[in-house]
């Protein structure tokens, strides 16, 4: 047992172990900012923050902008979900109904299409602005992990979410992704029946790519998101060099401990 705990404790010490479970910033010492730091919905809410971060060309408010877009495609796709059916006799009827029967069909239907277009392309500013800043070093390499898993994310959501219209341009891309697909050395063959549920695309794969697009990935997204906030609160904070001014000020009054 005695062995078994010292493999432990030696475990905690390695810098894996201390990038992925992290105790706090290390400067705060109040029961209440702790508190919230380790909260996932109150470290949202922080005690201080730096002056310097409230600024607009600190972070071009990209993973504002981020997580406004993604709001915006779960509020959207969810009303899709009213008029839309997964089956091929009726996919491509519902699409048409929504552009042309629908009242405001058309306009929810654009709206969740360049909302997923804009996210896209908010996601890769917003990692290029990271890394240019530097973020990405210790002790936020973590964080950096958890933000490319949220870009592999949002380009699977996108793409699945590509053969749900179920017309011409979704047929042949789907067919021309899971071709690339089954490239993959040793297991490219399975990769692509998964992907399918089957050799073609078909009901089977229309099937799977609408559970991936409305269920499994958003879910995982979300779940990331959180991680995600809730690190940079961990790490102390957004990224500031060095040589920026540490000013503080308090954004919120003190809260009892929980």
């Amino acid at each position: 047992m005695t062995t078994l705990n010292q493999y432990f404790d030696a475990l905690r010490e390695t810098k894996v172990w201390r990038s992925v479970f992290r105790g706090g910033t290390g400067k705060s010492t109040l029961r209440n900012s702790m508190a919230i730091q380790q909260n996932v919905v109150l470290h949202l809410l922080s005690t201080k923050v730096r002056t310097r971060m409230l600024e607009f060309n600190a972070t071009w408010y990209l993973g504002t902008l981020t997580l406004g877009t993604f709001g915006i495609l779960v509020i959207t796709g969810i009303l899709l979900m009213l008029y839309y059916h997964p089956s091929v006799p009726q996919a491509y009827a519902d699409t048409k109904d929504l552009q042309f029967v629908v009242s405001s069909g058309q306009f929810l239907r654009n709206l969740h299409r360049w909302s997923a277009h804009a996210m896209v392309f908010l996601v890769f500013a917003h990692m290029f602005r990271v890394f240019y800043r530097g973020a990405y070093r210790p002790p936020r390499e973590f964080n950096w992990v958890i933000g490319v898993m949220l870009l592999l994310f949002t380009l699977l959501l996108s793409y699945t979410g590509y053969l749900l219209p179920w017309d011409q341009l979704a047929f042949w891309a789907i067919t021309v992704g899971s071709n690339i697909a089954s490239a993959v050395p040793l297991m490219g063959d399975k990769v692509r029946f998964l992907m399918l549920g089957g050799h073609f695309v078909n009901a089977n794969a229309l099937l799977r790519f609408y559970v991936l697009h409305c269920m499994i990935l958003p879910l995982a997204a979300l779940f990331f998101i959180a991680i995600h906030f809730w690190r940079i609160r961990k790490d102390g904070g957004l990224y500031a060099r060095h040589s920026e001014p540490d000013v503080v000020m308090t954004t919120a009054p003190a809260r009892p401990p929980l």
